[in-house]
């Protein structure tokens, strides 16, 4: 059985021989990305700069809930806004495994403009096991690219350490309790963020869809869950899918955007059952979501879907 204490006790220890100069790690302000930060934290201090990249697809308010984070965990940090860039090398770009390749690349290149301006020579990266799991290589078939993985360019300015490479999600909880930190237990949010759950082009329309009906999903899933109405699931969110429809709104007709909302139940992300949401509660879900985005999106669908044979991420 896993045990965070000796892991976290052993893991500062190696990460002070592995890293003699300063480092820079990215930081999303999610649970894997988090624990590293503060591992590497307290094992190099302030030769330490972690770095937030707002790539313009990111959920509602998260470069200043993780500011705010970052600040209360006393983690020396940077805010970057990098969505120009990121928005721009998306531009007409439709297949998933495109778009995780050139996210990550965008990645590691800004990473690498920071890391020449902070004087570091090691990029810190939350990988953990599932990620280079799924990006295949060797006898592994690759079932999507992870930006941080699959995504990486062949050539790098930097030394890449990843202290939580062999732990799995539930562990890295573990670790993350262990340690104090605010988001344990928060639902994971992929790396290449937005981008991916818009199926098709990762416009400014689509990815400002998206992000409000993200909120929405996570809002009345939280409030369903606090009230004890349900369980709050393990992830939960909302895709917007590449095609229209005719509906009505008022006595006009509507030609809109399908969203697809998606929420299961795992332990590390390897597999998944789908949530069982209640029907009212997916009933508020979309009429909040037609009502706010009126004229935008006019149907919504649930996704009962295990992984597998699907995955968790629509792309």
């Amino acid at each position: 059985m896993f045990e965070p204490r000796p892991f976290i006790a052993e893991e500062i220890e190696r990460l002070k021989a592995a890293i003699p100069g300063k480092a820079i790690i990215a930081c999303s302000g999610g649970v894997d990305s988090t624990v590293a930060a503060v591992l590497t934290s307290r094992a190099i201090g302030e030769r330490l700069l972690a770095v937030f990249i707002d790539t313009g697809y990111m959920r509602k308010g998260e470069p200043a809930l993780v500011d705010g984070m970052l600040r209360r965990l006393g983690v020396q940090h940077r805010m970057v806004d990098a969505s120009t860039e990121f928005s721009e090398g998306l531009r007409g770009v439709v297949d998933p495994e495109v778009k995780r390749k050139i996210i990550g690349e965008r990645f590691i290149r800004v990473f690498e403009r920071e890391a020449r301006d902070f004087g570091a020579t090691h990029l810190v990266q939350g990988t953990i096991a599932p990620d280079w799991i799924e990006s295949g290589g060797g006898i592994r078939d690759t079932i999507k690219s992870h930006h941080n993985v699959g995504g990486l360019p062949a050539e790098m300015e930097v030394t890449l350490v990843e202290p939580l490479r062999d732990l799995y999600k539930d562990e890295v909880r573990k670790v993350a309790r262990e340690l104090g930190v605010e988001v344990a237990d928060r639902q994971p949010f992929p790396g290449p963020g937005l981008a991916i759950r818009i199926l098709g082009e990762a416009t400014p329309e689509a990815t400002a869809i998206v992000r409000e009906a993200c909120a929405i999903v996570e809002e009345e899933l939280e409030r369903a869950a606090a009230a004890g109405t349900m369980p709050l699931p393990w992830q939960y969110f909302a895709t917007l899918l590449p095609v229209r429809s005719v509906g009505v709104q008022g006595d006009i007709r509507a030609y809109g955007y399908t969203v697809a909302v998606r929420a299961v139940e795992s332990v590390d992300g390897m597999t998944a059952n789908y949530a069982k949401i209640p029907h009212d509660v997916l009933e508020r879900i979309s009429s909040r979501i037609t009502n706010t985005l009126k004229a935008k999106v006019n149907r919504v669908v649930y996704d009962v879907t295990d992984k597998p044979p699907g995955t968790i991420e629509w792309e």
